[in-house]
C-alpha cells in the first residue's frame, strides 16, 4: 500500500517541481572545487600570457590582448561549447554575435598560453558580429569589418577552472587586410560587453577603471541569460609593448592596451519548458526512485 501511494504522488511532486522550474532554473550541481574565487587561474602565474601569439607579424613575436573571461563559476550550460541547451554558442547569439561565415575559417589562427599546461594552443573558434542577422551576418562582419573575438578554455591539467578567455576587437574590412582601427582592442571590448549587458549606450571606454561595472539580460532560442561584469587591472598591461598593430591602434598618446579585462559571471535564468522538464527529470526521479524503493523495504519489513 505505501508503494501504491507513493506512486500515485509521483505526477504531483513532478508537476509540482515543474512549474517551480519555470520561475527559478536550478543551479548546476558541480564546482571545480580548486578554483579561486575570481573563478580562473591568472595565466601569468604559470608561465602564461595575457597576449596572444600572432603568426606572421612584423616585428615578429606580436600579439593581442585577451581582454575579457567568463569565469568557470558561470552556469556549466553557458561554459559547453554548443547552440544546444543554452550552450556558450546560444549565449553569444543572445548579443548578437554569431560563428564564422557559412561555417567557413578564414585567417590564420592565433595561439594563447593560458598557464594551464597546454602551452600555446590555437583558438577554439572566432565569432563576428552578426548584424542582427544570426544566420548570415557573420558573412557581413567579414566582408564590412566589426567587432569579433577568439576564444580559449582554460581546461588544462595545471590550472583547470573551465574560465572562457577572450580576445576582443574591432576590425577594418577584409579589403583593408582586417587590421584593428584606433583603439580598437579597447572598443571591440567594449562593444562586445555592451551588447552583453543589453546597455543601451556605447560604454564610455575612455572612462572606464577597474572599479566599473555592468549587468543586463540577453536572450536567444528562449533562454535569458544574465551577465555581472567587472573591469579588472592588474592581469594585462597597460602599454603597447607586444601588441599587434601598435602603431595603428594606440591613438592620442594613449597605449594600445587600456591594461583592463572584463571579467563576466554568466547564469541562465531562465529556459525553455521542455529544457526545465529535463533537467529536472534527470534530477528529481532518481530520487524518487529512491523513495519507492525505501517504502518497499518498509512494507516488507511490516
Amino acid at each position: 500500500m505505501p508503494v501504491f501511494l507513493l506512486l500515485l504522488c509521483i505526477p504531483t511532486l513532478y508537476a509540482a517541481q515543474h512549474d517551480h522550474s519555470r520561475r527559478m532554473p536550478p543551479s548546476p550541481l558541480w564546482r571545480r572545487s580548486d578554483v579561486p574565487p575570481e573563478g580562473y587561474f591568472s595565466p601569468l602565474d604559470k608561465g602564461g600570457s595575457l597576449l596572444t601569439q600572432v603568426p606572421g607579424t612584423f616585428p615578429a613575436g606580436l600579439g593581442e590582448p585577451l581582454n575579457a573571461i567568463i569565469v568557470g563559476s558561470s552556469d556549466s550550460d553557458v561554459l559547453k561549447d554548443s547552440e544546444t541547451d543554452g550552450g556558450l554558442r546560444n549565449y553569444f547569439l543572445s548579443f548578437g554575435y554569431s560563428s564564422e561565415c557559412l561555417g567557413q575559417h578564414l585567417g590564420d589562427d592565433q595561439g594563447a598560453n593560458l598557464g594551464d599546461g597546454h602551452g600555446y594552443k590555437n583558438e577554439t573558434a572566432v565569432i563576428r558580429w552578426n548584424y542582427g542577422d544570426p544566420q548570415l551576418g557573420s558573412c557581413k562582419e567579414t566582408i564590412e569589418g566589426g567587432s569579433h573575438f577568439r576564444y580559449w578554455v582554460q581546461d588544462g591539467k595545471d590550472a583547470d577552472s573551465g574560465a572562457i578567455f577572450i580576445a576582443a576587437s574591432y576590425e577594418l574590412p577584409i579589403a583593408q587586410h582586417h587590421d584593428i582601427v584606433p583603439n580598437g582592442y579597447n572598443l571591440g571590448r567594449d562593444w562586445m560587453i555592451g551588447n552583453a549587458t543589453g546597455q543601451s549606450e556605447l560604454i564610455p571606454t575612455l572612462d572606464l577603471t577597474n572599479t566599473s561595472t555592468y549587468s543586463g539580460q540577453t536572450t536567444f532560442n528562449n533562454y535569458t541569460y544574465q551577465t555581472d561584469v567587472t573591469y579588472v587591472a592588474g592581469l594585462l598591461a597597460n602599454s603597447s609593448d607586444g601588441v599587434n598593430h601598435y602603431l595603428s591602434v594606440a591613438v592620442d598618446g594613449r597605449p594600445a592596451v587600456d591594461g583592463l579585462v572584463a571579467v563576466m559571471q554568466v547564469k541562465i535564468i531562465s529556459r525553455p519548458a521542455s529544457s526545465a522538464i529535463r533537467i529536472l527529470s534527470s534530477q528529481s526521479l532518481p530520487l524518487l526512485y529512491a523513495l519507492v524503493a525505501f517504502s518497499s523495504l518498509v512494507s516488507l519489513s511490516l
